[in-house]
């Protein structure tokens, strides 16, 4: 992702620039490498979120309000300790690096002022926040780094805060593009984008590509190889980067595919992919960072959260799959059951040329339309009658066996088809509430520790996704199994329609009819609901079937949310997130 030290450069003038003297008023930690500090100033406030992941580290203002763990971790239990009520005097960012020093006037436990400085470092897989005092030692770190882990530079209580050794690079505020040129000319002989990451600090493959695309017209060539028409290019391009950079100008835009989903971000327009992908501009670069990251934090926090029943779903899916494989290879050898009754018939059919001791019978093959011989093995212990009873009982027993088989299969491929149904909701889980929901499903059906508690709170606190249409239609979905089961059943009319992804899991989904007939627009927007919450979600064409809820039944003994239909109907659609949206109902 691009989010460089250009880009934070954007982000720390917006922080300074609206939060400059807020004070903290509250201090959560969401998840294990995120801090978010609820900023108030004269006249506002807002949540200021600094994230150390390693796939997404960032800082910006957000709108989000994701869910806090009950129980606070140590490192938020240490940072209001120290940080309650502080005041923020200055948001400071290293050169151009993407290191960012958010400086903090507070008191200490005597009501002395004290300085205490946020590093939030972000690095990849080495991002971090850590907390220094004002003599420069280490309070803690969200990321602990011990010798073991580093040989170079540990991040322990402490020690002395010493910066990450900086790069020999030209620093864009303080260059000018006929220095950025020069640097070019004396360096290694590689493509134009992979010169610029080497010669500028600050700058991501995503702009430096941008800055090649210009100047070798969509090309990519050495800078020895630019032609005079390429380098005036490459200079007018640098000259307004510089200047961009400098005025602190710039336009927060975002990268998506045609499908719409996000794939990067930037400060400056993005034209070097044309029309493969599309841009949208948005007003700042925190709702920018907002946008681009709401999904993908969501899911990592709920991940963390559901570690334990992903492991218990991973664990039951691969142990019925080996079952399965196992009793498909013994239904295979119980199709051979047949040649144990023919071969009991050739016994019976030759008593009198068979002796008790014989190891073999060779006899005549009734059952061959060329009259062959065949060899049959005998028990030398037993006499020729026994021999014969011993393939019929042979016999008999595979029989059971396939009829039994035939059954165990069914039901186990129904258990594989339900945990994946189980997996998918689990991915699509937005709340705790909806994670205490699938656990007391799972302990219903045995597969962890029966909770009694969280049953009566699932019942209590968890209603269904609400929608509703541009007609005015109420449409429902279900967050767990559980919740499809009382949709469909229980909380929906004869008349009302359900819909459900075809032999895909998902959420079942009910438009709520209330006497009137639904119109076609409806039941197409109920479809795209159906196929968003589902494990279709990042999907295109997605088939939807729709019925009525009285064409809907459960079998006996089915697991939650297993059910059967007919009388149904197929569109095919694209799950459209911004239309869900649009379509929800805050509840």
């Amino acid at each position: 992702m691009a989010l460089d030290g250009a880009f934070l450069s954007r982000l720390r003038h917006e922080i300074e620039t609206r939060a400059d003297g807020a004070r903290i008023d509250r201090i959560a930690q969401p998840s294990k490498d995120e801090i978010i500090l609820q900023l108030r100033w004269r006249g506002g406030g807002e949540k200021l979120l600094l994230s150390a992941n390693a796939g997404s580290a960032r800082v910006h203002f957000t709108k989000s309000a994701p869910e806090n763990p009950k129980s606070p971790p140590m490192f938020c239990m240490l940072l209001r300790k120290h940080l309650s009520s502080a005041k923020l005097l200055a948001v400071k960012q290293i050169q151009m690096d993407r290191i960012l020093h958010l400086e903090f006037e507070t008191r200490n436990e005597l009501g002395d002022l004290v300085m205490i400085t946020v590093v939030l470092e972000i690095m990849g897989r080495h991002s971090n926040i850590i907390i220094v005092d004002q003599e420069g030692r280490i309070i803690d770190a969200i990321k602990r780094i011990d010798p073991e882990m580093s040989s170079v530079r540990q991040v322990l209580p402490g020690m002395r805060y010493a910066l990450p050794p900086l790069q020999d690079k030209l620093i864009l505020f303080d260059t000018t593009a006929d220095a950025i040129m020069d640097r070019l000319a004396k360096g290694k002989p590689v493509e134009l984008s992979k010169a610029l990451m080497d010669a500028v600090m600050g700058m991501s493959p995503l702009v430096c590509r941008e800055i090649a695309d210009f100047a070798c017209r969509g090309g990519q060539e050495t800078f020895a190889s630019l032609s005079d028409d390429h380098r005036e290019r490459l200079r007018f391009y640098l000259n307004n980067l510089v200047t961009t950079i400098q005025t602190y100008g710039g336009t927060p835009t975002m990268v998506m595919d045609l499908d719409g989903r996000p794939r990067d971000f930037s400060y400056l327009p993005i034209h070097q992919y044309g029309n493969a992908m599309m841009t949208r501009e948005y007003d700042s670069y925190s709702e920018l960072l907002d946008a681009f990251y709401a999904r993908r934090d969501l899911m990592e926090r709920m991940k963390q959260r559901s570690s334990d029943l992903l492991r218990v779903l991973a664990n039951a899916s691969d142990r019925i799959a080996r079952k399965l494989a196992l009793q498909r290879e013994e239904l295979k050898e119980c199709g051979n059951r047949e040649q144990l009754r023919i071969r009991g018939d050739l016994l019976n059919a030759n008593l009198y040329a068979i002796k008790k001791g014989d190891a073999v019978a060779v006899v005549q093959n009734l059952y061959d339309p060329e009259g062959g011989d065949m060899a049959i093995e005998l028990d030398v212990q037993l006499t020729p009658v026994q021999n014969a009873q011993r393939y019929y009982a042979l016999y008999r027993k595979a029989d059971t066996a396939e009829k039994m088989l035939v059954r165990l299969i069914e039901e186990g491929e129904a258990e594989l088809a339900y945990v994946d149904t189980v997996f998918d909701a689990l991915t699509r889980a937005e709340t705790d509430a909806d994670l205490l929901a699938i656990r007391q499903e799972l302990a219903d059906g045995g597969y962890v520790k029966q909770n009694r508690t969280a049953k009566a709170k699932k019942e209590a606190v968890l209603p269904p996704l609400r929608y509703e249409s541009k007609d005015g239609f109420r449409i429902l979905s279900g967050r767990n199994n559980f919740q499809n089961d009382r949709l469909t059943l229980k909380d929906s009319r004869n008349y009302d329609i359900w819909l459900h992804t075809q032999k895909i899991p998902g959420s079942h989904t009910i438009i709520l009819a209330d006497g009137r007939e639904i119109p076609k627009s409806t039941i197409e927007q109920a479809c795209i609901i159906a196929a968003y919450n589902s494990k279709a979600r990042e999907s295109s064409k997605v088939p939807v079937d729709f019925t009525f809820v009285k064409h809907v039944k459960k079998p006996n003994g089915a697991k939650p949310g297993m059910v059967i239909y007919d009388h149904y109907q197929t569109v095919i659609v694209d799950p459209d997130e911004e239309l869900v949206k649009q379509l929800t109902v805050k509840q």
